[in-house]
């Protein structure tokens, strides 16, 4: 057995125990893929396990993220912080060997993978970021931003749409270093693809504009090499190498079958399917030393690789300082200094109405002028979200350093390309679209939150603020939802001035995504010299207004609705009712805040409390408690002008009067 076949059983066979052990998990693929997997990471991968944050690493991706213990056989192997027992203990209480590839758990893990798809389409964000920043500080004689995207990407993932939408958009834009390794074995949970998935790949992707490579004997470690070597000469198109392979190789009973997908193939299989490969350890967990030895030689070599990129660095740093140290904060994720200057002067008191969408164009605006890293753009739909970055150019295969991008109508993509900015870092990435579309956008969306990403998605056209386009663009649900994930920040800002806020929030958010909900509509800037500052939305809310330290009746609002609340806390304050009325423009920050504070905006002994938010009313109960008010709307919208469906679903003044004075009258038992 020669060194390549060796190591390619020591990585294979080291998974097959790792789910055995456990008794869960998919040794299949690991079986099948081993191969190119080993081919990739020992041949090609630039990458240095003693410094897994190296910025000109190669990046990786498992899409397959159900394969887990195949990642974690080969960052074993190579020499990553993964000793052996966190194997042994895969998938279980407090391991880094989790069922699924866990960002920020396990070193040498780029993202967070098992929703089928999105490994794929988060890698070209990557290779877009990539891109991006080489295009921005690369000079003749002095590449320092020089790095490939690599996947290995499954029937399951191609087979999902957001696979589809990202692949078409990277062969748009020529995405030349992102290379993928297509794990083309025909076996899904249910049995051969041939039942829901018989189309031809290759002429799929060559009408993307990708360049395909195969199909080629993917269980070949040589014709695995020559095929990675064309994607890697081909820097015009992104590649996909088809590689034809067998589910659970080696096992006599259940290779090329649907059992061997998703279930330990059992002690006595184990066995079997080693004495067949001619692997003479029965003990599990055995690595030999000369498998060992030879894939940590990428220790050296990543060393020596890192070495020589941190003299190019340094001598860049001499000939181009103003720009390294500007890469350098990129790098850190650090804004730069004075990067929130002017901002609070861009609204003042006595200006005429705007919509939040507008104001949070002027903002960017400002930003991009002084945060160089703040990149993004929307589904096709600038003109309406009113993101565009004016003067900052356009990314396309023409120009890839502009700071504008077109992801046309793929929302689900866009979130995830977003992502996969994030992910590589050096940029601060946004979104934007219609909130009614977050639907398309919750996968991404969750694994953002969940991966902690600094990631910034802008929602427009909000409510039923809308109008006239009716029902199938009036989001109800949709706030409710994005506030029901962990770790994702909702602010819904009320005018300009809390847009300011909002973006100062979500600029320093650097351990989660944030989400901006704005208006269509115009809104009034509101008076600060007579109310409270729109600081408070740092808090997530606060005491816009009152009559007196003493309220009978709470009104709470967001977004436009707010203005409503001011109105009716007015002209109850004026026939005699005393009111406050608070801005929430975002839960998960008010809740996070200490519970004096919390108290001294929502008084527990005021139980007189009344919420009014254009979308469904369900949760805002943990606000006005049992006794209060929700006034929302639990049904569909209609197509109608903005004034009249206000009108028509109660989310007036007079109504919130009308309840405020109901609440104090049954308190004081009139």
């Amino acid at each position: 057995m020669n060194t390549d076949e060796l190591s390619i059983n020591s990585v294979r066979f080291l998974a097959v125990d790792t789910v055995q052990k456990a008794n869960s998990g998919h040794p299949g693929t690991p079986m099948g893929a081993a191969p190119m997997a080993y081919v990739l990471w020992d041949r090609f991968l630039k990458h240095n396990p003693a410094d897994p944050a190296w910025p000109d690493r190669d990046r990786f991706i498992l899409s397959p993220g159900h394969a887990s213990a195949l990642l974690y056989s080969l960052l074993y192997h190579t020499g990553y912080d993964l000793p052996m027992d966190e194997l042994k203990r895969f998938r279980q209480w407090d391991s880094k060997t989790p069922g699924h590839p866990e960002r920020g758990l396990t070193p040498g893990v780029e993202m967070t993978t098992g929703p089928l798809g999105q490994g794929f389409a988060h890698g070209v964000g990557m290779a877009l970021a990539e891109r991006w920043l080489a295009d921005h500080y690369n000079r003749p004689d002095h590449e320092i931003v020089d790095h490939h995207t690599y996947g290995i990407v499954s029937d399951g993932d191609l087979q999902e749409g957001v696979s589809s939408e990202a692949a078409s958009l990277a062969g748009t834009l020529r995405l030349g270093k992102l290379i993928y390794l297509y794990d083309d074995n025909d076996i899904s949970i249910e049995g051969n693809t041939d039942i829901a998935f018989a189309e031809n790949v290759a002429q799929r992707f060559h009408a993307y504009g990708w360049h395909v490579v195969g199909p080629i004997d993917g269980m070949d470690p040589e014709s695995v090499d020559s095929a990675i070597k064309m994607a890697k000469a081909e820097s015009g198109r992104p590649s996909l190498i088809i590689c034809r392979t067998i589910i659970g190789f080696g096992s006599p009973n259940k290779a090329g079958t649907a059992s061997a997908h998703g279930e330990p193939l059992g002690e006595e299989e184990v066995l079997l399917t080693k004495q067949k490969l001619g692997w003479p350890h029965v003990e599990p967990f055995t690595v030999p030393q000369e498998a060992l030895d030879h894939l940590r030689e990428a220790r050296v070599r990543g060393k020596k690789q890192q070495d020589g990129w941190q003299a190019r660095l340094d001598a860049y740093g001499k000939a181009f300082p103003d720009e390294a140290a500007m890469l350098e904060e990129a790098w850190s994720g650090e804004l730069p200094q004075g990067w929130d200057e002017g901002l609070d002067d861009l609204f003042r008191p006595g200006d005429k109405p705007i919509a939040t969408r507008d104001a949070s164009g002027a903002v960017m605006n400002a930003l991009v002028d002084r945060v160089h890293a703040f990149t993004g753009g929307s589904a096709d739909l600038a003109p309406s979200t009113k993101t565009l970055l004016k003067d900052h150019g356009h990314y396309g295969f023409e120009e890839f350093c502009g700071h504008n991008i077109h992801f046309g109508v793929r929302e689900h993509a866009m979130g995830a390309i977003a992502n996969g900015m994030s992910l590589h870092g050096g940029t601060i990435p946004y979104t934007a679209t219609f909130l009614i579309f977050s639907d398309y956008m919750r996968p991404p969306m969750r694994l953002a939150a969940l991966m902690g990403l600094r990631v910034v998605y802008i929602f427009t056209h909000d409510s039923i603020g809308l109008g006239e386009d009716g029902p199938t663009h009036q989001p109800i649900e949709q706030l409710l939802g994005m506030r029901g994930v962990p770790n994702l920040v909702v602010l819904r800002p009320a005018d300009a001035t809390e847009n300011v806020e909002a973006w100062k929030v979500a600029m320093e958010r650097t351990n989660g995504p944030t989400v901006m909900v704005l208006s269509r509509q115009a809104l009034p800037v509101l008076d600060r010299d007579e109310l409270a500052p729109a600081s408070g939305v740092q808090k997530g809310g606060y005491v816009l207004w009152e009559h007196s330290p003493n309220p009978e009746v709470i009104l709470m609002g967001t977004g436009s609705e707010l203005h409503i609340a001011f109105e009716a806390g007015k002209t109850l304050s004026e026939s005699g009712v005393s009111a406050r009325v608070v801005s929430l423009p975002s839960w998960e920050l008010f809740d996070a805040q200490p519970r004096e504070y919390r108290d001294s905006v929502l008084p527990p002994d005021v139980r007189a409390r009344i919420s009014i938010e254009a979308a469904t009313p369900v949760g805002w109960e943990r606000y006005v408690g049992l006794d209060g008010v929700v006034v929302g709307i639990p049904h569909f919208g209609a197509s109608a002008p903005a004034s009249v469906l206000y009108e028509k679903f109660g989310l007036t003044a007079q109504h919130l009067v009308d309840e405020a004075r109901r609440l104090v009258a049954a308190k004081s038992g009139v």
